[in-house]
């Protein structure tokens, strides 16, 4: 680990807090804008859901000009518009700059143009399907995939039933996959866990440090979603040595192999057949739940993310010392 002095400052919004869990996992020092007693979106700072390192910091909106950054991360359209201009000063926002965007274009999947438009910030995205879709305009841009914790080989499969771990899918309907869930359900045996799960008799919000253990009994990850960013919770589930079986939309036509890691169609009647036959032959899941756990450590491995990250950082901050320190053209 380096010394505290000579790490990265990274200024951020809490935006997907397991995504941020596992990027502060990077060896910079990562300063949180919050806002006491306020639910505004990006100011929740430190929350009591992860085991945050010492590297990650609390900082009071108001205080934020009075600190001393190397990087601006962004993580949301408001972040972007907004909070930017309200909460840092004009040499800050003159600062290098990346926009980490989380998902796919939502109004037209292959015509949006991204908010950003600028060729001197760096725009990540964590899919390859994300950036092929968004119209990036002039702005430069780079993939870092998912990276998540190695928990251990924790499958089990004893209970024969599917698992599926989404938050607020009533809310959020059929983009993830609400009809599709309703479908499945009404032939393979399934649970569902997340925020507002309870709306479809789920078992609701599982606290984040015991969800890998409780989901690793299940014979079967389930991911109805149609459209989204390949969820962290995929990549969760196959580090636990899960069987994956999801439709073949957006980055899972990547993530997981048929017959291999589990099973990814867009035929659901095909997928209710796989299911069908995972809760028959627990060894067949073992066996794919291998496949899934042999991917996920060679593709979301946190040393392979952590140290992208900490290079594209690296490389953008080298942009400050043109900021602060100009050449003087005589």
């Amino acid at each position: 680990m380096l010394n505290q002095e000579k790490r990265l400052k990274v200024l951020t919004w809490h935006i997907h807090g397991s995504y941020l869990f596992y990027l502060t996992h990077t060896d910079c020092i990562f300063y949180l804008p919050y806002k006491e007693g306020s639910s505004e979106e990006g100011y929740g700072g430190r929350t009591h859901s992860f085991h945050w390192g010492d590297n990650v910091i609390n900082v009071p909106a108001d205080e934020v000009k009075d600190l001393d950054f190397d990087i601006i991360l962004f993580q949301s359209k408001k972040n972007y518009l907004e909070d930017q201009f309200e909460i840092l000063t004009e040499e800050q926002r003159a600062l290098p700059k990346i926009y980490l965007e989380h998902d796919p274009p939502r109004e037209v999947p292959t015509d949006t143009h991204h908010v950003v438009d600028d060729p001197e910030v760096l725009l990540v995205h964590v899919t390859h399907f994300n950036n092929l879709m968004w119209n990036n305009n002039r702005t430069p841009t780079k993939v870092i995939d998912h990276g998540v914790l190695d928990k251990g080989e924790l499958y089990t499969g004893e209970i024969n039933k599917g698992i599926v771990v989404i938050n607020g899918i009533v809310k959020r309907g059929r983009r993830l996959g609400l009809d599709v869930f309703e479908k499945v359900r009404k032939q393979i045996p399934l649970d569902i866990v997340g925020m507002g799960s309870e709306e479809v008799g789920g078992l609701g919000e599982i606290p984040n440090g015991g969800l890998s253990s409780f989901i690793g009994e299940y014979r079967f990850f389930f991911n109805p979603i149609r459209y989204t960013s390949l969820g962290l919770s995929v990549c969760e589930a196959m580090m636990l040595g899960m069987p994956i079986v999801g439709l073949a939309t957006t980055e899972m036509v990547t993530a997981v192999k048929n017959d291999f890691s589990g099973y990814v169609d867009t035929d659901v009647d095909s997928l209710i057949k796989k299911m069908d036959c995972l809760l028959q032959d627990k060894l067949k899941a073992k066996e794919l739940g291998n496949g899934a756990r042999q991917t996920a450590l060679n593709r979301f491995n946190m040393d392979r993310f952590t140290n992208e990250w900490l290079s594209t950082f690296e490389t953008v901050s080298k942009q400050k010392k043109e900021i602060l320190n100009p050449i003087m053209v005589s």
